[in-house]
């Protein structure tokens, strides 16, 4: 064969491959839409009255897929539709308009619904009613399906490596509650392999050998699948099956799952979540109020019309004053007012039997209550049992209760309607009055928040409202009532002003001194008292005070150093005192001295004794304190005194405040007094004396024994007593 010959025969071949492959992409492409075949359907009988049990035709809905069988469910409850479409009776029907019609659903693989009419109507020339009446497609000509639903294994096209892009298998559908016989057909498991060999087929997952074991079974032969018994909904909406075909020399299908959805059928009732129901109205609630919800549940499926509950309003009780005094949401169950006349007084209290029914209403039905309680509104005012009141009070007290006002109230006691406020409107410009709720909630109570003052205002005339916690009703009147308050006078005590005085003073005034003249004042103007005055904390006792004028004098020398003086400043208190006959009153005033510093206290060295070694001995360094302040302390100088000076040396450190000491030469080890003499800045000096006790050692490392220290007048024990005496002189 020519080369050419080959070629041809080749492109052939790919030309066939290909067509395989596109035409196999195209059967699994789908232009096909599920529903009715058309929107309503004519059932034609002769004769008026239909006994129970007749097929009175069929509706064809399309699936879109293998399966020739849906689910239906028709709105009148009086006709059935089988799987198959047919309708038949349930109960016997006369049609006395001619013509009866209705809506029959279904649903797809994807769970949508579809909705369709039926018109079943009776012709105008009575044939015999033993032949099965057909179902006329308004729209389109009748098509027929085959009974048997068959599911069939994925195969791969011819030549390719990988299976059918997009491939899904549509769910199955089943009825809840299907009163059988069982075992039932649902579906038929096919494998293109059966055409070659013979194959065994099985299915397993839930329901089948897992639990509940046995709820589907499969025919090993023909793979037909079967229930066994009826499904329930509500106890599991969907069973996954893995399904098997296995044949003979290894072949083996690859396993296809296969979803069993239940569709729900209305066998629950609605059930309400509480019953009875409790809820509160106010008597002056307005139209469209809504102040409670009702809910009721369903087991049913909630995306179908089985589980879609509805609520009505069946009864009031009482019907007054007018039986339709509420109403209720059919939907979310919310009660709101409708009529007017709501009287708490009157009707404190309503019943209402309700009624939830699913299938939006035309389904099952379940009762219940609501017990409303007609709670109490504000529609009547507060009134003060007095218009007014005339009360006193004392001057200067501060939290004190000023007058007690009640009230009366016809609304429900304890409600907001009832419990009541109070305000101050006029007359209060100060801010020197509060008023609260008593704990009676029916009394208002003045009090004072500011100290009343007799020589600035002698009367209020205060003026009060009462209102509730609750706003009234409409428009209603207020109730005032007027409150006039006395200021009574009282003694007070005198006032200094300032009440506190601050002066400077040097340190060294002298005794007798006056200081600075602090007096009061009588707040008592409309009364003729005379002041006197005297000292009433004086911790050093620096002062004295002249009893008529206030003059503060200098008693003793006062000293800024002392342990009184805090930072450089003395407190002291004065009293100023009236005569009053009855009770007298006293003030106080704080007077606080700064007293100046003075060069009256000499520099001072702290140390006391030292130790140092006579050979090679460092510096002593000696610290000085003076009590008073710069410029009358450092820099200080030094000067060694009477026999120091033999055999000591004393100068100031490098910042003149410390001195350092050292020997000139070596001393018998002993105890020696050096005096030194120190002067501060302003050449105010004082002499210190500093007990030294010199031991037999060398440098800083100060060690003495009992034998190289002493007084030397010890180490002449030997001699008389009379010598001794004269060589320590």
């Amino acid at each position: 064969m020519s080369l050419q010959k080959k070629m041809i025969i080749m492109w052939i071949g790919v030309i066939i491959f290909l067509c395989q492959v596109f035409s196999c992409g195209f059967a699994e492409e789908s232009s096909c839409t599920p529903g009715f075949d058309s929107e309503s359907f004519v059932f034609k009988v002769n004769r008026d009255h239909l006994h129970r049990g007749k097929t009175l035709g069929r509706v064809i809905f399309n699936t879109c897929d293998v399966r020739s069988r849906s689910v239906f469910q028709s709105d009148d409850k009086r006709f059935s539709v089988r799987t198959d479409g047919s309708v038949t009776l349930k109960t016997p029907v006369t049609l006395h308009d001619g013509y009866m019609m209705f809506d029959v659903h279904a649903w797809d693989s994807s769970g949508m619904k579809h909705t369709a009419s039926v018109r079943v109507e009776c012709t105008a020339d009575h044939h015999e009613d033993h032949h099965m009446n057909t179902a006329v497609n308004i729209t389109t000509q009748m098509k027929s399906f085959p009974d048997d639903l068959v599911v069939r294994f994925p195969r791969s096209s011819a030549g390719l490596k990988r299976s059918k892009r997009g491939w899904v298998i549509p769910p199955l559908k089943e009825s809840e509650n299907n009163k059988g016989p069982f075992p039932q057909f649902l579906a038929q498991i096919k494998s293109d392999y059966a055409k070659e060999t013979t194959l065994t087929y099985s299915i397993t997952g839930e329901g089948a050998d897992l639990p509940p074991v046995g709820l589907f079974t499969c025919d090993t032969h023909t793979g037909k699948v079967s229930v066994t018994q009826p499904l329930d909904r509500e106890k599991k909406a969907s069973y996954k099956l893995i399904a098997h075909a296995v044949g003979e020399g290894g072949v083996r299908e690859k396993p296809m799952e296969i979803i069993i959805e239940v569709i729900d059928m209305n066998d629950n009732k609605p059930q309400f979540t509480q019953n009875p129901f409790h809820g509160k109205v106010p008597e002056a609630a307005p139209k469209d109020y809504e102040f409670m919800t009702v809910t009721a549940t369903d087991a049913d499926d909630p995306n179908t019309e089985n589980g879609e509950v509805r609520y009505t309003i069946i009864s009031q009780d009482p019907p007054s004053p007018n039986p339709n005094m509420f109403a209720i949401n059919a939907v979310t169950g919310g009660i709101h007012v409708i009529g007017s006349g709501l009287d708490r007084e009157k009707w404190s209290k309503y019943t209402l039997v309700l009624q939830a029914a699913d299938q939006q209403g035309g389904g099952f039905v379940t009762d219940g209550k609501a017990v409303i309680i007609v709670t109490d509104s504000n529609d009547n005012p507060p009134q003060f049992d007095q218009d007014t009141y005339t009360v006193s009070v004392l001057e200067n007290q501060v939290g004190v209760e000023v007058a007690k006002l009640t009230v009366t109230d016809d609304d429900d006691p304890g409600s907001p309607a009832w419990s009541t406020k109070y305000k101050i409107i006029s007359g209060d410009e100060g801010g020197v009055f509060n008023i609260s709720t008593g704990p009676s909630q029916l009394e208002g109570i003045i009090t004072t928040v500011k100290p009343l003052d007799y020589e600035k205002t002698k009367q209020f005339i205060l003026s009060v409202i009462v209102e509730n916690d609750h706003p009234f009703v409409g428009p209603l009147p207020t109730s005032t009532a007027t409150v006039t308050v006395n200021v009574e006078d009282v003694n007070e005590p005198p006032v200094f002003n300032p009440k506190e005085k601050y002066i400077t003073k040097p340190e060294d005034v002298p005794v007798g001194s006056d200081l600075v003249a602090f007096t009061a004042t009588d707040p008592d103007i409309g009364r003729s008292q005379k002041l006197r005055y005297r000292i009433g904390s004086d911790p050093a006792g620096f002062l004295s005070v002249v009893k008529d004028t206030g003059m503060i004098k200098v008693k003793k020398l006062m000293d800024r150093e002392s342990i009184e003086v805090e930072d450089g400043k003395y407190k002291a208190l004065i009293l100023a005192v009236d005569d009053d006959a009855e009770a007298r009153a006293t003030g106080t005033g704080t007077l606080i001295i700064e007293l100046e510093d003075v060069n009256d206290n000499a520099p001072y060295i702290n140390e006391r004794e030292i130790k140092i070694c006579n050979q090679e001995a460092p510096p002593v360094l000696l610290s000085i304190t003076d009590k008073d302040l710069y410029p009358k302390t450092a820099p200080f100088s030094v000067e060694t005194q009477g026999d120091t000076m033999k055999n000591w040396t004393a100068k100031m450190n490098d910042s003149a405040t410390g001195i350092e000491l050292m020997l000139k030469s070596a001393l018998e080890p002993g105890v020696y007094n050096v005096v030194l003499r120190v002067f501060d800045q302003q050449k105010l000096i004082q002499d210190s004396t500093i007990k030294a006790t010199v031991c037999d050692c060398k440098g800083e490392s100060v060690v003495c024994s009992d034998a190289g220290v002493g007084n030397p007048c010890e180490k002449l024990a030997y001699l008389s007593v009379l010598k001794a005496y004269f060589l320590c002189a």
